[in-house]
């Protein structure tokens, strides 16, 4: 109600009140400090302002009323402004992405017409994107492609630069790629965007587009600072700039990124990025991988890392009606997937995690930022979100550094026990002992750890999807940890002394959780983890009575299709101060295929009394297994001092290896055949040739040994190989050296491997010396007697894990014509060390 005289005669009958500016201008005063000011205030506040004096107290009260409601009107009508106008855009993205799905299925039916009518020229089909002016050739999708080194002087860059920008274009607009939605996306309002895979291209592809709440020159400077945003980036260096005529920017740049486990080396990228500003307004950052070229700045390989390539991607970025902007982004990669182990090559083959770790992580990044400057609150523990990202972009980076160990950031390794399941590294280089650094405490001591042990290890997991095993192991942390180690990495981050700890029986302690803050769609959450049950071991070191774990978890949502599930933990002080130490430890699991077992999201809850299934050897569910496969990264760091190092790194090996046991154990309790769930069983490759070798297999043993190697039961000799309980593999007799041809799925189990792969792995790479030197000397009375019994012993999986067993059998097996064919062996009673 505005200003204007006042009206008595509207008081006395009190319908409504005329109050003048200087009356509102006091309300409004009030109403900045108070919005619900009580009776005591609302009379105070008549008697300070006397020109309120001649409206009743009833009346104020009715005003602060009205002027509440006009502001919840009004936040209400802002947000409803805001939802219409993302809708609006939303609503135009959908549309664009309709048109671009009508040109793909307008493309493949000109392509399926087309082959059905040329059958022999499949390979050599070539069609044109008009709406890009790009040449696509089909059945091979490799764009423009290149043979002859590219110039790369200024002038040959740019060309470089032009071409890239009209097959980013393409591929985020047009149908240069055919696209196939990501598996469990669902666009609408509060989506995280559209979010595409690729189908039959070369090397792995996944494209996103979205709304950010963002103006675009911002969105753009964020995505080109990708070590911010992207954890799998180790570093980016500009190396030269150029500027262009229409004022955009050609960037030469050298990118590093991490390797994801121990088992494979990390990726390096030597690139063109072009930004430039279309005439529609739009921002385009495009990039490409500079192989092949002459005539200009070359990047030499580097040690360590395998140069990978980076297809035509980028980013387009649109500014949207009422704010914000609408982001295109397309990753195309070719990772090498040749360098790893064939049983690691989906990781590097994989559109799906490829979209899950890079593309979709940029648009919550851009998010949780657009979020954070609507919402400036403070979190957990007095923290603003920056603050609270900052820290687990640290906790992510220190882990990264810690499971790949680069030499260049100080790391070094130690000398093997004899047996390689756990890699040592040491590194005291003053970069990395700053960030072990404390103050010192009131008690004196000014003794400080000199140096930094990593215990790393990565192992194959079977049949347990990693968000299931990953919420087990975040809930019940009283099933692997060793709180003696949890208190020893406390003690070692302050400036006071501490002894190694003793373990003892029943060490573990309890756990309370504060939770932190949780970034977008809860992808990945940060909380503090306070130890107890903890008393006894302040008589054995300098300690605080409480311990903190500062903790970062993700990819547990069991819903989401091949997602990463991490989790990161290092010790912290009570103070929590923001430039405190952190030597982070944890755990990364990462699928090696994308197919589902359909588990209940309460599988946990009920899991902690079922672990005394884990005292079962290995061999005895080995039959049982299902079809996924992930591969576990495991590494812990401890500050130690350097006079320490030969007792730290024994504790470490030890502790390393009873958490890789514990972490087994759980698996086994949580994999589908503990639980009798169906469809756990694998089925054998029931091919004739697998037929027959089985009834080979069966009667050689038969025959040279007296007694039924599979026991009639109703099922074909083959399901009954393939389902026994030992481990049982076929090696050649005519390769030198002799390789492995079958293997049952306790034998890939034992192996850690494939049937593709196992063809790679030869008999002399599986047994340990000694083995080797039995099996040498024992050969000639195989052929000769037809079997050997070994003793037990220890041999090696292809992972180069020892695996011990109790006794193997050896014999020669027969064909129909009664000549060899091929040497088996079975494993009894096998499990890893």
């Amino acid at each position: 109600m505005g200003g204007g005289s006042n009206s008595s005669h509207n008081i006395d009958n009190g319908k409504y009140v005329r109050y003048t500016p200087e009356q509102v201008e006091a309300l409004e005063r009030l109403y900045n400090d108070c919005p619900k000011p009580s009776s005591m205030r609302r009379q105070q506040l008549i008697r300070e302002c006397p020109i309120l004096s001649n409206i009743e107290p009833k009346q104020i009260k009715v005003w602060f009323q009205n002027r509440r409601c006009r502001e919840k009107q009004r936040k209400e009508a802002s947000r409803l402004q805001a939802v219409n106008r993302k809708l609006t855009a939303m609503n135009k993205l959908l549309m664009e992405e309709n048109d671009r799905l009508q040109k793909q299925v307008s493309h493949l039916v000109y392509e399926n017409s087309y082959f059905r009518q040329h059958p022999q020229n499949q390979g050599n089909l070539a069609t044109t994107d008009t709406s890009c002016e790009s040449v696509v050739t089909s059945g091979q999708h490799h764009l423009t492609p290149q043979h002859q080194p590219r110039d790369a002087s200024p002038a040959g860059l740019l060309s470089i630069a032009d071409e890239t920008l009209t097959e980013f274009i393409s591929k985020a607009t047009g149908t240069a790629v055919e696209w196939v939605q990501m598996p469990g996306m669902k666009p609408g309002p509060d989506s995280i965007g559209i979010v595409a895979i690729s189908h039959g291209c070369t090397g792995i592809a996944a494209r996103a587009c979205g709304l950010v709440g963002l103006d675009p020159t911002r969105v753009a400077e964020i995505l080109k600072d990708k070590p911010s945003w992207l954890r799998d980036c180790r570093s980016l260096d500009i190396v030269n700039v150029l500027s262009t005529a229409n004022g955009g920017t050609l960037e030469l740049i050298y990118m590093q990124l991490y390797a994801p486990t121990t088992l494979a080396p990390a990726r390096d990228f030597w690139m063109l990025r072009y930004t430039s500003v279309m005439e529609d307004g739009s921002l385009v950052i495009c990039e490409r991988s500079l192989n092949n070229t002459q005539n200009g700045p070359s990047m030499p390989p580097s040690p360590h890392f395998v140069r990978a390539e980076i297809l035509p991607s980028g980013y387009l970025i649109r500014p949207c009606e009422g704010g914000g902007s609408i982001l295109h982004i397309v990753d195309h990669f070719d990772l090498e997937p040749w360098s790893v182990p064939e049983v690691l090559r989906s990781l590097y083959e994989s559109s799906t995690l490829l979209a899950q770790r890079t593309t979709m992580a940029a648009l919550r990044y851009l998010r949780q930022i657009s979020q954070e400057i609507s919402q400036p609150n403070v979190s957990g523990w007095g923290r603003r979100p920056a603050a609270l990202r900052a820290l687990s972009q640290r906790l992510s980076k220190g882990f990264n550094e810690a499971v790949n160990g680069f030499s260049d950031e100080g790391w070094s390794m130690l000398e093997s026990d004899g047996i390689d399941d756990v890699t040592l590294l040491v590194n005291s280089s003053p970069t990395k002992m700053m960030m072990t650094s404390s103050l010192p405490f009131s008690n004196g001591f000014t003794s400080m750890p000199s140096a930094v042990l990593c215990a790393k290890a990565s192992m194959l997991l079977q049949n347990v999807p990693p968000s299931i095993l990953l919420r087990f192991l975040r809930e019940h942390r009283q099933e692997w940890a060793d709180n003696s180690i949890d208190a020893y990495s406390a003690a070692a981050i302050k400036a006071g002394p501490c002894s190694l700890p003793i373990p003892r029986p029943g060490s573990f302690g309890g756990q309370v959780i504060l939770p932190l803050a949780h970034t977008i769609e809860n992808e990945e959450f940060m909380e503090v983890i306070k130890l107890e049950s903890l008393g006894h071991y302040q008589e054995d070191m300098m300690m605080p009575a409480d311990i903190f774990l500062l903790q970062m978890c993700s990819g547990v949502d069991e819903n989401a299709v091949e997602s990463c599930a991490e989790l990161i933990f290092a010790p912290i002080d009570a103070s929590f101060s923001d430039d405190a130490p952190i030597i982070p430890s944890g755990f990364r699991i990462i699928p090696l295929d994308s197919k589902s077992e359909g588990l209940s999201p309460n599988r946990t809850l009920d899991l902690a009394s079922a672990l005394d299934i884990g005292s079962r050897t290995a061999g005895d569910s080995c039959g049982n297994r299902g079809n996924t496969k992930s591969v576990m990264t495991i590494a812990f760091q401890l500050a130690f001092e350097m006079h320490m190092q030969e007792n730290v790194a024994s504790m470490a090996r030890q502790y390393v290896r009873s958490v890789i046991a514990s972490v087994q154990r759980v698996a086994l309790a949580l994999s589908p055949s503990s639980h009798q769930l169906s469809g756990g069983l694998r089925p054998p490759p029931a091919s004739p040739e697998a037929h027959t070798l089985a009834r080979w297999i069966s009667h050689s043993y038969r025959c040279y040994l007296g007694v039924e190697l599979l026991k009639p039961n109703g099922t074909d000799l083959l399901k009954s190989l393939w389902h026994h309980s030992d481990a049982l593999m076929c090696c050649s007799l005519k390769a030198l050296p002799p390789v492995f041809t079958f293997a049952n799925q306790a034998g890939l189990d034992m192996l850690e491997t494939t049937l593709v792969a196992l063809q790679d792995i030869t008999l002399e790479k599986v047994f340990d010396n000694n083995g080797k030197k039995t099996f040498c000397s024992d050969f000639p009375q195989i052929m000769q007697q037809g079997f050997i019994c070994i003793d037990g012993g220890i041999c090696m999986s292809s992972m180069g894990r020892a695996v011990t067993y109790e006794k193997a059998v050896a014999w020669k097996v027969l064909n129909d014509d009664e000549d060899p064919h091929c040497l088996c062996f079975m494993f009894l009673n096998w499990s890893f060390i």
